[in-house]
């Protein structure tokens, strides 16, 4: 199956405010970048996380939501934890989460990383469904830091989510087997 290809699309903040919520669309800089839906599997990690981060005392999972960057931006992680529930616009989540796929792979990995560390966002979430990996890595002075790592050879681990708690994670059921 052919990898769809992200679409940029130069246009106003007011043109992206009177924009329909599907497709999935970001709005960086004066141009949107619109990805295609995730698939079932990838969905269903990010849900995971969202309902595991729910379970941490003062801690609001979701997996949709409208993160509001400086400079300009509106970027949609895959899954997302908060200390309060907000509007239509996330100012400052605690964590955010990405779940690699082949089409978003590298505005993943080297355009949002760097745009949530500018943001102060504590924790960046990554998961690889096909390397089989979780990697969590935490802001340290402005720059990512690694924090935890699962793979199948260490598959489960208490992650400290900063001054939150922390949850158990367990690779195997997160990635179902």
């Amino acid at each position: 199956m052919p990898v769809e290809p992200l679409q940029r699309i130069a246009m106003s903040w007011e043109q992206y405010l009177a924009t329909p919520p599907h497709p999935r669309h970001e709005w960086v800089d004066g141009v949107v970048v619109v990805s295609p839906d995730p698939v079932w599997r990838h969905q269903r990690v990010a849900r995971k996380l969202a309902n595991l981060f729910d379970s941490v005392d003062g801690l609001y999972g979701s997996t949709s939501g409208n993160v509001k960057l400086p400079g300009n931006r509106v970027r949609i992680p895959d899954a997302y934890a908060t200390t309060k529930p907000e509007g239509l616009f996330i100012e400052r989540p605690v964590l955010v989460v990405e779940v690699l796929s082949p089409s978003t792979r590298s505005e993943d990995l080297l355009r949002k990383a760097p745009e949530y560390a500018a943001a102060g966002i504590e924790q960046l979430w990554v998961v690889d469904p096909d390397a089989r990996t979780l990697e969590v890595q935490r802001l340290v002075d402005g720059r990512w830091q690694p924090h935890a790592y699962l793979d199948d050879t260490v598959p489960s681990g208490e992650i400290a989510i900063g001054q939150h708690g922390a949850v158990t994670v367990d690779l195997l059921d997160l990635l179902d087997g």
